[in-house]
Order: C-alpha cells, then structure tokens, then sequence
C-alpha cells in the first residue's frame, strides 16, 4: 500500500509491506465550500452572535486586524480583500487601518515570505506591522488578569491593537496541542503579547497540566489564559476558517470571540476528531509545509499522535525541517539536552526561559514512548541524534527497524497528515 505523507511543499510517499497490520487515520472528509469568496462575504454580512462588519465599521477612525503569522496556512488572500473593502467603505482610511501579523515570539515575516501570506498587493498598499513580543514599548499593560480557578498573571499587548478603535481577528481553527484549539482568543493570546506574558502562559504548571491538550477546553489553563486576556484587550469581530486535508475551505466563521469560534470548533470536531486502536508503533507527520519547516514545530507531530500510541511504543515521524531546529534560545536549549528527568528537573526550579514549553512537550512524548525516530532531510543525523532521538534515513526503514523490536505482528497506525488529525483512543 502507497500512501502520501505531508512532508515539506512536496510531500512524501510511504510503501507499506503487504504483510503490515495498519490503520490509516485520515481527516473525516468535509466538502470544501463551492464558491469560497461568496462563503466569506456571507459570514462577514451575516455573523455569529454579532453586528455585521459593515456596521461594526461605521463611525470608526482606525482598525486593526490581526492575523497568524507564516506557521499557520491561513488563506488570507482569500480572507483580507473582502474585510478591507468593507472597511474602507464605511469610512477607515487606508492609513488607519493596520494589519497586525501575530507572531508571538517567532521570527518576523517580511519581503516574499509575507507577499506569500497576504498577497503582493496588500503587502503593497497597506500598512503591516510584525509583532515583536520582546519590544516592551510597543506593549500596553493590562495589569493583573485572573483565570481558572484562582490563577492570574500580569498581561500586556500589543498597542496597535489596543489602540484601534474596531479590532478584528482573523486566523485557522484547528487541533492545537496545548490550547485545544487554534484561533479565536489565541491570535491575542499568545499572538500578539508581550514576551513576559507568553513566559508565564507557557509556565510548567501550565504545560504539564494533564487538561492542556488537543481538542479540549474542560478545565484548560491554557485555554483559560488566552480567553481571560483577550476578554481584557476586547475583541470586536473574529474571522475563521476550517480547512480540508487538501487545504480548501471548508467552513467560515465569523463573528463574536466566543460565539463565532465555538461554531467553528463544531465544524472543525467533525473533521478532525478519529476514532483509533493505539498501536506499538505510529507514524506520522508535522502536517507539511509551513507546519514543518523547523525543529520547535515539529514537536506538534509528536504530541499529536500520542493518544494512537501504545505506552513504550514507537513514534516514527517525517518532518522536512527545511529551515533547521529554531530561534536561538531553543536551539541552545536542544543542545544541553541530557536526558528527560534532567530537563524537567530544570525547567521545573528555574524561571521560564523562552521556548522551553516545546521541549518540556517533546519529554512528555519520550516519557510515553519507548523510542521516537525521526527523518528529515533539513537536519543532519549526526545532530538530531544530540537530541534524545533516534535519526534514520527513511520511513521504510525506521518502520522496519520498529517491527523487529515489536514483532512482525505489531500493529502499526499512520497519521499522514500529522497534528491536523486528532486521534480519540477506543
């Protein structure tokens, strides 16, 4: 059996022998809309839960809109000309409206990389601004925001948006492997917070909270974080899509933060959330490009697969790295790896460095699994074998190299489209 795998822009084909016992685990199908563009101006003109767009707008001087930065597949191209459109038309001038890219604390995008996210003739025309999380002037403080029984932390965003007086936020509702879901509240929190308010939502408490995982909200400090601080920074109008495996649009979400986004994780469930029998052995993904591009992402594909995998079973995951291991502070960090207790011991009675909670992830996974084996062509071996895992050349192989371990008669799942997929245990 041949099957493709979401591996860089290109993907990857993985042969099955004829004797493997597997289970594929797809996205439940979902019909992409039939005319996207009249999908969208529909949601914008008839919302969940709020005024339309259009209305919002009127009597406004200014207006943000945030969106997901280059790790998300967001289509706005699709989204951004519409919403601008009705902006403008009820009055914002072009000058007062700024397009808030939500970085968090990764990297900017600029030049083609952001041409590729908006469109040549948005990055053209009109004003976008990357959040750069560490830039504490261009943060408002929030003060103290308390959150899920009893909790709080001292928050700050970025003052574009609070200063707007129409803000709007765009983004793609999927699985998230801490928050439980993607969009709505998260574009502010984390999006576009300060560095030290994103330290403290991904504190140790926080990550190692057995409820901070994909598909739930119940009792998610993550969850509750992120909603707690947008209720704070206000929120007017959401815009969010779902995506099929092919990456169409499936659905449109538009309207109030909460009402809005609940709709969506709805649609989204439906697709998403697959019956499975955990096995010895899973392979899966990082979802492909751009979800797989560097090291610190492809921490999701593990995660992701998790609830397929049998506990001391074996993780194969093909991600393309195509851009290396991550920012600095992660990179350094994945070099001083010496085993799983040493790492959390550390992290645990130290403050919060930043990217840890990625890594504080990955021992999560090594602590399930018996062994995670890794491919990538954008990595050497020789370095991914520096961190706690074990590098091999080929899916084919790595697969064989599991069933002489597990036995011939070891069950095998395969998730090709990695993190997307939300695997519910029978």
């Amino acid at each position: 059996m041949n099957i493709h795998l979401r591996y860089g822009r290109a993907g990857l084909q993985l042969d099955l022998p004829a004797d493997l016992d597997a289970q594929i685990l797809h996205l439940n199908p979902l019909p992409p809309l039939e005319n996207e563009a009249l999908s969208i101006a529909e949601a914008l003109q008839n919302p969940i839960g709020t005024a339309p767009l259009a209305q919002l707008a009127e009597g406004k001087k200014s207006a943000c809109i945030v969106i997901s930065d280059v790790t998300r597949p967001v289509p706005n191209q699709k989204i951004l000309p519409p919403m601008l459109e009705i902006l403008e038309n009820a009055g914002i001038e072009r000058h007062n409206i700024v397009i808030l890219n939500a970085t968090g604390l990764h990297r900017p995008n600029v030049g083609a990389e952001l041409e590729e996210m908006i469109g040549k003739e948005i990055a053209a025309n009109y004003r976008v601004e990357n959040h750069v999380a560490k830039n504490a002037h261009e943060m408002t403080d929030l003060g103290i925001v308390g959150f899920d029984d009893g909790q709080s932390a001292r928050a700050a965003i970025n003052s574009h948006y609070l200063n707007a007086d129409l803000k709007i936020t765009t983004g793609l509702i999927e699985p998230h492997f801490m928050a439980g879901y993607s969009g709505g509240r998260k574009l502010i929190c984390p999006g576009i917070a300060s560095a030290q308010t994103i330290l403290q939502f991904h504190a140790p408490r926080m990550i190692g909270n057995p409820n901070a995982r994909a598909g739930n909200l119940q009792n998610n400090p993550i969850h509750a974080m992120s909603r707690a601080v947008a209720g704070v920074a206000g929120c007017d109008f959401i815009c969010n899509v779902t995506l099929s495996e092919a990456r169409e649009i499936t659905g449109v979400f538009c309207g109030d933060l909460d009402e809005a986004h609940a709709a969506g994780i709805a649609h989204v469930d439906k697709q998403t959330k697959v019956p499975v029998s955990p096995a010895e052995i899973v392979v899966t993904t990082s979802a492909g490009y751009p979800l797989d591009t560097t090291f610190y992402q492809c921490v999701k594909g593990m995660v992701g697969a998790l609830p397929a995998l049998k506990q001391g079973g074996t993780l194969i995951l093909a991600t393309s790295l195509s851009e290396g291991i991550g920012g600095p502070e992660f990179s350094e960090m994945c070099f001083s790896l010496k085993s799983v207790a040493e790492f959390l011991d550390r992290i645990y009675n130290s403050p919060v460095q930043v990217d840890q909670w990625q890594l504080q992830e990955m021992m999560n996974v090594l602590q399930h699994a018996g062994e995670v084996m890794i491919i990538s062509e954008g990595v050497s071996s020789e370095t991914l074998g520096k961190f706690l895992l074990t590098p091999m050349p080929s899916v084919e192989s790595a697969l064989e190299k599991a069933r002489e371990k597990h036995g011939k008669e070891a069950r095998v799942v395969v998730i090709p489209e990695g993190p997307y997929v939300t695997p519910i245990p029978n």
